[in-house]
Protein backbone atom coordinates (compact mmCIF):
# COMPACT_ATOMS: atom_id res chain seq x y z
CA UNK A 1 0.00 0.00 0.00
CA UNK A 2 1.11 3.36 -1.31
CA UNK A 3 1.79 5.90 1.64
CA UNK A 4 -0.94 8.02 -0.10
CA UNK A 5 -3.43 5.44 0.39
CA UNK A 6 -2.26 5.13 4.29
CA UNK A 7 -3.10 8.32 4.57
CA UNK A 8 -6.07 8.17 2.60
CA UNK A 9 -7.54 5.54 5.18
CA UNK A 10 -6.45 7.64 8.24
CA UNK A 11 -9.00 10.48 6.63
CA UNK A 12 -11.00 8.46 6.10
CA UNK A 13 -11.34 6.71 9.55
CA UNK A 14 -10.73 9.93 11.22
CA UNK A 15 -13.63 11.84 9.08
CA UNK A 16 -15.85 8.17 9.69
CA UNK A 17 -15.52 9.00 13.74
CA UNK A 18 -16.00 12.36 13.72
CA UNK A 19 -19.26 12.41 11.13
CA UNK A 20 -22.11 14.01 12.03
CA UNK A 21 -25.87 12.86 11.24
CA UNK A 22 -26.42 14.20 7.58
CA UNK A 23 -28.41 17.28 7.81
CA UNK A 24 -31.88 17.39 6.06
CA UNK A 25 -30.02 19.52 3.49
CA UNK A 26 -27.98 16.98 2.67
CA UNK A 27 -30.52 14.49 2.91
CA UNK A 28 -32.69 16.12 0.46
CA UNK A 29 -29.28 16.70 -2.36
CA UNK A 30 -29.82 12.47 -1.86
CA UNK A 31 -33.61 12.51 -2.27
CA UNK A 32 -33.32 14.83 -5.87
CA UNK A 33 -30.70 11.65 -6.96
CA UNK A 34 -32.22 8.30 -5.42
CA UNK A 35 -35.38 7.11 -6.09
CA UNK A 36 -37.67 6.31 -2.72
CA UNK A 37 -36.45 2.49 -2.35
CA UNK A 38 -32.84 3.54 -3.09
CA UNK A 39 -33.01 6.39 -0.37
CA UNK A 40 -34.17 3.41 2.12
CA UNK A 41 -31.05 1.75 1.58
CA UNK A 42 -29.27 5.16 1.66
CA UNK A 43 -30.46 6.34 4.83
CA UNK A 44 -29.67 2.28 6.67
CA UNK A 45 -25.71 3.53 5.85
CA UNK A 46 -24.34 4.62 8.96
CA UNK A 47 -23.77 8.80 9.16
CA UNK A 48 -20.23 8.57 8.12
CA UNK A 49 -21.05 6.48 5.02
CA UNK A 50 -23.75 8.87 4.30
CA UNK A 51 -21.93 11.90 4.65
CA UNK A 52 -18.46 9.82 2.36
CA UNK A 53 -21.39 9.58 0.26
CA UNK A 54 -22.68 12.92 -0.12
CA UNK A 55 -19.07 14.26 -0.60
CA UNK A 56 -18.27 11.64 -3.48
CA UNK A 57 -21.56 12.86 -5.27
CA UNK A 58 -20.53 16.59 -4.79
CA UNK A 59 -17.21 16.07 -6.09
CA UNK A 60 -19.06 14.40 -8.95
CA UNK A 61 -21.02 17.73 -9.87
CA UNK A 62 -18.57 19.77 -9.62
CA UNK A 63 -16.64 18.00 -12.28
CA UNK A 64 -19.61 18.65 -14.08
CA UNK A 65 -20.80 15.16 -14.23
CA UNK A 66 -24.38 14.61 -14.75
CA UNK A 67 -24.71 10.63 -15.63
CA UNK A 68 -27.86 9.68 -13.51
CA UNK A 69 -26.15 6.01 -12.76
CA UNK A 70 -22.70 8.02 -11.95
CA UNK A 71 -24.66 10.01 -9.19
CA UNK A 72 -26.53 6.85 -7.93
CA UNK A 73 -23.24 4.89 -7.67
CA UNK A 74 -21.67 7.47 -6.08
CA UNK A 75 -24.26 7.70 -3.39
CA UNK A 76 -24.56 4.01 -2.88
CA UNK A 77 -21.31 2.50 -2.99
CA UNK A 78 -20.58 1.16 0.15
CA UNK A 79 -24.33 0.55 0.66
CA UNK A 80 -23.10 -2.94 0.99
CA UNK A 81 -21.89 -2.27 4.19
CA UNK A 82 -25.37 -2.04 5.80
CA UNK A 83 -25.20 -6.03 5.61
CA UNK A 84 -22.18 -5.96 8.41
CA UNK A 85 -21.87 -2.67 9.98
CA UNK A 86 -18.69 -2.22 10.72
CA UNK A 87 -17.29 -0.74 14.11
CA UNK A 88 -14.41 1.69 14.04
CA UNK A 89 -12.18 -0.33 15.53
CA UNK A 90 -13.04 -2.66 12.95
CA UNK A 91 -12.26 -0.14 10.10
CA UNK A 92 -8.94 0.18 11.86
CA UNK A 93 -8.18 -3.70 11.78
CA UNK A 94 -9.09 -3.49 8.10
CA UNK A 95 -6.66 -0.55 7.25
CA UNK A 96 -3.91 -2.26 9.62
CA UNK A 97 -4.04 -5.68 7.70
CA UNK A 98 -4.37 -3.86 4.34
CA UNK A 99 -1.55 -2.72 4.87
CA UNK A 100 0.75 -5.10 6.73
CA UNK A 101 -0.82 -8.56 5.67
CA UNK A 102 -2.54 -7.53 2.14
CA UNK A 103 -2.56 -10.94 0.67
CA UNK A 104 -3.91 -12.88 4.00
CA UNK A 105 -6.83 -9.85 4.77
CA UNK A 106 -7.91 -10.43 0.82
CA UNK A 107 -7.96 -14.04 1.63
CA UNK A 108 -9.62 -13.64 4.91
CA UNK A 109 -12.22 -11.51 2.85
CA UNK A 110 -13.69 -14.32 1.08
CA UNK A 111 -15.21 -16.45 4.40
CA UNK A 112 -18.25 -16.06 6.17
CA UNK A 113 -18.76 -12.69 7.89
CA UNK A 114 -17.88 -13.85 11.57
CA UNK A 115 -15.48 -13.45 14.50
CA UNK A 116 -12.19 -11.78 13.21
CA UNK A 117 -12.57 -12.09 9.79
CA UNK A 118 -15.85 -10.43 9.86
CA UNK A 119 -14.56 -7.15 9.30
CA UNK A 120 -11.77 -8.25 6.17
CA UNK A 121 -15.00 -9.81 4.51
CA UNK A 122 -17.36 -6.86 4.27
CA UNK A 123 -14.41 -4.60 3.17
CA UNK A 124 -13.95 -7.68 0.52
CA UNK A 125 -17.54 -8.29 -0.06
CA UNK A 126 -19.41 -4.82 0.46
CA UNK A 127 -19.30 -4.49 -3.44
CA UNK A 128 -20.99 -7.34 -4.46
CA UNK A 129 -23.92 -7.01 -1.82
CA UNK A 130 -24.50 -3.63 -2.31
CA UNK A 131 -24.94 -4.09 -6.12
CA UNK A 132 -27.37 -6.43 -5.47
CA UNK A 133 -29.08 -4.74 -3.00
CA UNK A 134 -29.12 -2.08 -5.30
CA UNK A 135 -30.93 -3.41 -8.11
CA UNK A 136 -33.40 -4.68 -5.86
CA UNK A 137 -34.14 -0.95 -5.01
CA UNK A 138 -34.40 -0.17 -8.99
CA UNK A 139 -31.01 0.76 -9.72
CA UNK A 140 -30.19 0.47 -13.68
CA UNK A 141 -27.62 -2.67 -14.48
CA UNK A 142 -25.22 0.21 -14.93
CA UNK A 143 -25.61 1.66 -11.66
CA UNK A 144 -25.34 -1.62 -10.40
CA UNK A 145 -22.16 -2.30 -11.95
CA UNK A 146 -20.43 0.67 -10.69
CA UNK A 147 -21.34 -0.42 -7.23
CA UNK A 148 -19.78 -4.13 -7.84
CA UNK A 149 -16.87 -2.54 -9.52
CA UNK A 150 -16.04 0.37 -7.44
CA UNK A 151 -12.88 -1.34 -5.99
CA UNK A 152 -11.24 -2.72 -8.22
CA UNK A 153 -7.78 -1.85 -8.48
CA UNK A 154 -6.92 -1.76 -12.32
CA UNK A 155 -10.98 -1.54 -13.24
CA UNK A 156 -10.41 0.45 -16.76
CA UNK A 157 -10.44 -2.27 -19.51
CA UNK A 158 -11.47 0.29 -22.17
CA UNK A 159 -11.67 4.16 -20.69
CA UNK A 160 -13.79 4.87 -24.94
CA UNK A 161 -16.80 2.48 -22.76
CA UNK A 162 -18.85 4.50 -21.20
CA UNK A 163 -19.26 1.86 -18.14
CA UNK A 164 -15.32 2.57 -18.05
CA UNK A 165 -15.27 6.59 -18.21
CA UNK A 166 -17.59 6.60 -15.40
CA UNK A 167 -16.15 3.91 -13.13
CA UNK A 168 -12.70 6.36 -13.27
CA UNK A 169 -14.93 9.16 -12.32
CA UNK A 170 -16.50 7.07 -9.40
CA UNK A 171 -13.22 5.74 -8.68
CA UNK A 172 -11.67 9.26 -8.18
CA UNK A 173 -14.34 10.56 -7.20
CA UNK A 174 -14.03 8.21 -3.55
CA UNK A 175 -10.33 8.45 -3.55
CA UNK A 176 -10.40 12.08 -2.72
CA UNK A 177 -13.19 11.57 -0.09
Amino acid sequence: MKIENIFYRIRQFWLAASAPTPTTEQLALAQEVLNPSQMVLFTHMQAGEQIHSLRVLRTLQAQEEIHPDLLVAALLHDVGKIRCPLRLWERFFIVLGLKFIPRLAKTWGNSIPRGWRRPFVVAEQHPLWGADLALKAGTTPLAASLIRRHQEIHPVNDPNTLEDRLLSALKSADNQQ
